[in-house]
């Protein structure tokens, strides 16, 4: 079995976006691009945000810290810390409306 404090890592991707010329940053925390399964905290500054994209699967933001909205076409989403957002099979990008941070999780199909 493996724990991981999702606070912890939270804290750490915010300081390493906060020092990062893009203003994000990012840990795989379970499986990764070659498993069914991917979970990844995501961090971004205030302001910035995830280009527009495709899913690969079944995928979900749990807001950890901050705020966020979730865009697809003409619809939008706001999350904050405890909200967890069912991501739209539909291109889709993410903004940072303060720093914040998610767990992204991905299921491919």
């Amino acid at each position: 079995m493996d724990k991981k404090s999702l606070t912890a890592v939270a804290r750490q991707q915010l300081k390493l976006a906060a020092t990062s010329t893009s203003g994000r940053s990012s840990q795989t925390v379970v499986g990764g691009h070659t498993h069914a399964l991917r979970q990844t905290v995501v961090a971004l500054t205030e302001g910035q945000s995830l280009a527009e994209h495709d899913n690969a699967g079944d995928v979900t933001i749990q807001v950890l810290t901050g705020t966020l909205v979730l865009i697809a076409g003409t619809d939008e989403w706001k999350g904050s810390a405890g909200d967890l957002i069912v991501v739209p099979r539909a291109r889709h990008s993410v903004k940072a409306v303060d720093n914040v941070a998610f767990l992204l999780t991905v299921a491919k199909s």
